[in-house]
């Protein structure tokens, strides 16, 4: 992973500090995992984060709670009697999809219906109640539509490999954009098509002349 600026490499490093506070709802948090599975350095980087936060709840001062006896009483009168914890079965490896991933999908990679959205440009998106979440292939050497964002965008890299303003990606990598971002992802010429799991916590807005046109004969420009 190259970055161009330290912006790209600290806006990753907050979703790891996130993924590690358990504050990433899915699909974001599916990401993130599936990058760790490719990436042994922030994979250090993380278990180093929960450890800190292990040791900062253990020096945390207890808090009392009153009437605890019966408060817990109450809890365990309530529940179900408790059924055998099984273990999720490891799906079979695949030579794309992390295993976080292929669980989140459902599928592996060779059965995934894919749409074709622009030439060089296939999508499958994938049902998420918290998140838009898709899988994009993109050509080897085809550039993307310039577009900025309303919201944070993470792009993990699947196969081949990307470069934009704000850096090279390659297999494992994330690369992170939001409304501060206008780029123009251009996928690497280098015989092997590009494709990522993508998140939008916002929507994709076209700019340049592809924009322009869009937002004419919408009635906007």
């Amino acid at each position: 992973m190259t970055y161009a600026s330290h912006a790209g490499a600290a806006a990753v490093d907050a979703l790891l500090a996130d993924y590690a506070a358990g504050a990433l709802r899915s699909p974001m948090s599916v990401l993130i995992e599936a990058h760790l599975e490719l990436s042994p350095d922030n994979r250090r980087f993380v278990h180093d984060l929960e450890a800190v936060g292990g040791m900062l709840l253990d020096e945390a001062p207890p808090v009392a709670i009153a009437d605890r006896d019966a408060r817990l009483a109450a809890i365990f009168a309530d529940e179900a009697p408790a059924e055998p914890i099984r273990a999720r079965p490891r799906p079979p490896a695949d030579p794309v999809l992390p295993v976080a991933l292929r669980r989140f999908i459902g599928r592996p990679f060779n059965e995934i219906a894919w749409k074709s959205r622009l030439p060089g440009l296939k999508e499958c998106h994938l049902d998420s109640k918290e998140g838009e979440a898709s899988l994009l292939w993109i050509r080897a050497g085809q550039a993307m539509p310039s577009h900025t964002h309303t919201g944070l965008e993470a792009v993990l890299v699947l196969k081949g490999g990307f470069v934009d303003i704000n850096g090279h990606y390659e297999r494992g990598d994330v690369a992170v954009a939001d409304e501060s971002t206008d780029h123009k992802p251009v996928a690497d010429d280098h015989g092997e098509d590009c494709i990522c799991f993508v998140v939008e916590e916002g929507h994709v807005r076209l700019t340049g002349l592809l924009g322009r046109i869009f937002q004419r004969l919408a009635g906007q420009g």
